[in-house]
C-alpha cells in the first residue's frame, strides 16, 4: 500500500525555517520531520511513498537523490576521483516525487498523484505531523469498516478540523475548522479506497482536500473515524518546532518506534 504525503504547502506560520526550505524539510533531531512521518510508515513495513512537491520542492528532490550517499561512510581518493562506499545506514524507501505546483491546494495535489497510485488502497497524510498512531490498526480499521474513508481521529484543540462521530464510528459532519465544543479533529493518517478520486473534480487544483471533498464524504456517510488517544503533534509553528525537538533530545519522542 502506497503512501501519500502532502508536502508542497508554503508553511507561512512558520517563516523562521521556512523562509529556505519547506516546512517538511524542517529538521528535528538532525532529520526533517518527513523522514520522521516516513519512519512511521516504514515500521510498519510501508515503504512506498509519493511525495506532493510544491513550494521549494527541490530542496526535497535533492534531499532523496543524494539520500544514499548522506547516510553512508565514503572514501575518495582525489587523486583519479574514485569513490568507494565504506557502510551505508540508507532506508528501504521508495519514493515518487511529483511537483504539483507551488500554489496548488491539497485535493488539487491529490487529484495530480492519482496515476502513480493506481486502483488500491492507499494511505495519505501530512508532511508536517508526528503521532504513535497504530498503522496496521489503522489499516484493519478502514478495511472492516467498509467505507470510502478513514480519517484519524483525535482529541485536541479547537483550532483543527472538527469532526462529530457517531457511536458507529461513522463522521456525520466534517468542518474544515472545529467549534470550540468540538472534540475530536482531523489528525490526518488518512486510509483511501481508489473511488475516493470520485469526490474530487477533474480540476481539483483551487480545492481542499479539507473542504467540499471530505464534507462530501462525511454527508455520504463514507468516512470513518479511527479514534486516535495517543500522541499526536502537528508542528505549525516555531513553538511546536522546538517541542517536538526537546522531545527527540530527552528521548521522549513517542512517535519513534524503529530502532
Amino acid at each position: 500500500m502506497k503512501v501519500v504525503i502532502f508536502a508542497g504547502g508554503l508553511g507561512t506560520r512558520l517563516t523562521e525555517e521556512t523562509e529556505v526550505r519547506p516546512k517538511p524539510m524542517v529538521e528535528i533531531g538532525g532529520k526533517p520531520i518527513v523522514w520522521h512521518i516516513m519512519k512511521i510508515y516504514s515500521h510498519y513495513g510501508y515503504n512506498d511513498f509519493i511525495i506532493c512537491l510544491g513550494y521549494k520542492g527541490y530542496v526535497i528532490k535533492e534531499y532523496f537523490t543524494n539520500y544514499f550517499l548522506h547516510n553512508s561512510d565514503i572514501r575518495i581518493d582525489l587523486s583519479d576521483n574514485k569513490m568507494e562506499i565504506l557502510g551505508t545506514r540508507s532506508d528501504n524507501f521508495r519514493v515518487t516525487m511529483v511537483d504539483t505546483g507551488p500554489y496548488t491546494k491539497t485535493a488539487g495535489r491529490l487529484k495530480q498523484v492519482q496515476k502513480y497510485i493506481g486502483n488500491e488502497e492507499f494511505m495519505l497524510t501530512y508532511g508536517d505531523g508526528l503521532s504513535d498512531v497504530d498503522i496496521p490498526a489503522l489499516v484493519a480499521f478502514h478495511k472492516a469498516s467498509g467505507k470510502t474513508a478513514t480519517v484519524t481521529a483525535v482529541s485536541i484543540s479547537s483550532r483543527f478540523g472538527g469532526l462529530e462521530i457517531n457511536g458507529n464510528n461513522l463522521v456525520e459532519e466534517f468542518r474544515e475548522k472545529a467549534k470550540d465544543e468540538s472534540k475530536w479533529v482531523n489528525g490526518g493518517f488518512f486510509v483511501l479506497n481508489p473511488s475516493v478520486f470520485d469526490y474530487l473534480p477533474e480540476n481539483a487544483n483551487e480545492v481542499m482536500w479539507e473542504d467540499e471533498p471530505l464534507e462530501k464524504l462525511a454527508a455520504d456517510r463514507q468516512l470513518a473515524a479511527f479514534r486516535h488517544t495517543g500522541f499526536w503533534k502537528p508542528m505549525d509553528a516555531l513553538r511546536d518546532k522546538i517541542e517536538l525537538e526537546e522531545l527527540w533530545k530527552s528521548n521522549m519522542a513517542k512517535w519513534k518506534k524503529w530502532e
